[in-house]
């Protein structure tokens, strides 16, 4: 195989339509726009949504969510990850020293997901119900 011989795979470049050539080539007369209207004319064009003056259906239904800018500064935080840690007292700047939080956070909340072994101290952090048992059956407490 020679650099010279490299062609492009059969069908992945078709050649581009010459519109306005003739009746023969399928594309004369109206060039594939249609007879008459906003499409056939050059310049017209129309707002993407826009529904000929009828109310869109973007503002017919109702909105609907609402995500609250709290949860960008608040993370959970599951036991295994705290078990994977070395130190004992652990509060919010030795999460985001760890990297199990990003450095934005503000408060996190510990949840009951994976094992603890090791006893470690909580500071500032809140816990869940099952997280909280779980810290003081491996004996660590949450202040």
């Amino acid at each position: 195989m020679k650099l010279n011989n490299v062609k492009a795979a059969e069908g992945s470049r078709t050649a581009r339509k010459r519109v306005g050539r003739g009746i023969g080539s399928g594309l004369g007369k109206t060039a594939g726009r249609g007879h008459k209207g906003q499409h056939s004319r050059s310049g017209g064009y129309h707002k993407v949504g826009f529904e000929g003056g009828q109310l869109p259906i973007q503002r017919r239904l109702p909105k609907v969510g609402f995500s609250t800018p709290a949860n960008r500064f608040t993370r959970e935080v599951r036991l295994y990850q705290i078990n994977a840690m070395k130190d004992d007292v652990i509060d919010l700047e030795t999460l985001k020293a760890a990297g199990v939080v990003p450095n934005e956070t503000k408060k996190a909340k510990v949840i009951s997901r994976g094992e603890i072994e090791r006893a470690v101290t909580l500071k500032g952090i809140h816990a869940t119900a099952g997280a909280k048992s779980a810290i003081e059956k491996a004996g660590g407490k949450v202040e």
